[in-house]
């Protein structure tokens, strides 16, 4: 398996923070590239999301690309939703062969939640057999059998969302992502510290790597839309009015962010940080935390 800065850093027990870097609705990397910059020092890898939300974007290998120019490790997302079987084999090596090591492999938001509602959803693999196939191109070999002339060595991760009502079916999913080849794992937002402590714990004996998800609130109105539109988040509404009683509700977000990392430093493995639409805000929740 490659040796990456993440891999490296997560092996000697570090407490690593990655971060999203979400790709332009364009050709216009200016702001992307000013964003990278600003994080490179800050952490360890950077998430480029592969059409977030189901909404169009740069697509995120170019864009890892632009931050292997840079000198920021990236973490290539790939999701089931855009492409089939063959697509997804297909842009995996092409991913390799231009340097990147790192893979997060998730099932990607319905196209009903974007900006091209009549778009044709594929799902052509589930995001256990995405994890399979891209640990198959690490072997060797196609989702055929058929033995490749190069291979990848991919550090793969997956998702996990341990706030999930009900949880026991995605504990299944985790367990079968794990059978399947992934090593690290970044979690949906979390909030309940006790409860994400108890599945820590459980996904310790299993032998991964756990970064939790900590979701920037820009504001109290933002905290109601996730209770109500996003599976896997729940918001307390102690959160909620800590938002709402603040002056400044973006700085509270910050704020808060930044205790659940330091509460996180006590056993965690790390933190990953999604700040959508507000990466520079990335660096106040480190400085805080």
């Amino acid at each position: 398996m490659a040796q990456t800065r993440l891999k490296e850093a997560l092996d000697r027990g570090d407490f690593v923070i990655t971060a999203e870097i979400c790709p332009p609705r364009g050709t216009d990397t200016t702001q992307f590239i000013e964003k990278a910059r600003l994080l490179k020092e800050r952490i360890v890898a950077a998430n480029v999301t592969d059409n977030q939300r189901a909404v169009m974007r740069l697509s995120s290998l170019a864009s890892s690309v632009l931050l292997l120019k840079e000198g920021v490790e990236p973490v290539f997302q790939m999701t089931c939703r855009d492409r089939n079987r063959l697509a997804i084999q297909s842009d995996v090596m092409g991913a390799w062969v231009l340097g990147i090591k790192n893979i997060l492999l998730l099932t990607g938001d319905h196209v009903s939640f974007g900006d091209h509602r009549d778009a044709k959803a594929v799902y052509d693999l589930d995001s256990v057999q995405l994890v399979q196939t891209v640990e198959g191109l690490n072997r060797g070999v196609n989702l055929k059998g058929r033995e490749l002339r190069g291979g990848t060595d991919f550090y793969i991760g997956a998702v996990v969302s341990p706030e999930a009502e009900p949880f026991e079916p995605e504990w299944i999913k985790f367990e079968k992502k794990v059978d399947a080849g992934a090593r690290f794992f970044q979690t949906q937002a979390i909030f309940d510290m006790e409860r994400f402590k108890r599945f820590f714990d459980d996904a310790l004996k299993l032998g991964v790597k756990v970064l939790a998800g900590i979701l920037l609130l820009k504001s109290a109105k933002m905290a109601h839309y996730l209770n109500a539109n996003v599976p896997g988040i729940k918001v307390p509404q102690s959160i909620i009015e800590e938002l709402e009683a603040s002056g400044d509700e973006l700085q509270k977000g910050i704020e808060i962010a930044a205790r659940q990392i330091r509460e996180l430093r006590r056993f965690c493995h790390g933190a990953h940080i999604m700040a959508i639409g507000k990466e520079e805000k990335v660096v106040d929740i480190i400085e805080l935390s």
